[in-house]
């Protein structure tokens, strides 16, 4: 199993993958948010690839204080192998690899099975909360709707 960063090739695989995985959702564009975490310097998308076919992804990234993971998806066939486990290491290896301390990760409240996974890792709730704002009318009406 390679790990790299995400194919060109395999960039729709991902997508479709998110959306499988549940990890869509209608205010957010997975395609944007992959071509974003693409082309920035301080943000990638990395693959789980065997035999040329996706197995899995992990989108990373840092603000230069914290690491982010998002996208963390397995295919169907691959799961309970550890290798989530292993995409996780990935991400936590390219996030410490450029000098940052902390890495961070949301998980909806309702995804039980995911934060226990993560819990697993090491991974503890923090005493926070996520605030967000859409800057677009139509993306803030979608997701408060």
């Amino acid at each position: 199993m390679i790990v790299e960063r995400l194919p060109e090739h395999l960039h729709e695989d991902a997508v479709s993958l998110w959306e499988e995985a549940g990890l869509t959702r209608p205010w957010n564009d997975p395609r944007a948010d992959l071509d974003r975490a693409l082309a920035g310097p301080t943000s990638t998308v990395l693959a789980a690839v065997e035999e040329g076919r996706l197995a899995g992804t992990a989108m990373v990234g840092h603000d230069g204080h914290r690491g982010w993971v998002y996208y963390v998806a397995v295919h169907p066939s691959r799961r309970g192998n550890g290798l989530g486990r292993e995409l996780m290491a990935a991400a936590e290896g390219w996030v410490a690899g450029r000098g940052i301390p902390k890495m961070q990760l949301m998980v909806r409240s309702t995804n039980t099975g995911t934060r226990e996974f993560y819990e697993r890792m090491g991974y503890a709730v923090q005493d926070t909360v996520v605030l967000g704002k859409f800057f677009d009318p139509e993306r803030q009406a979608r997701q408060s709707g």
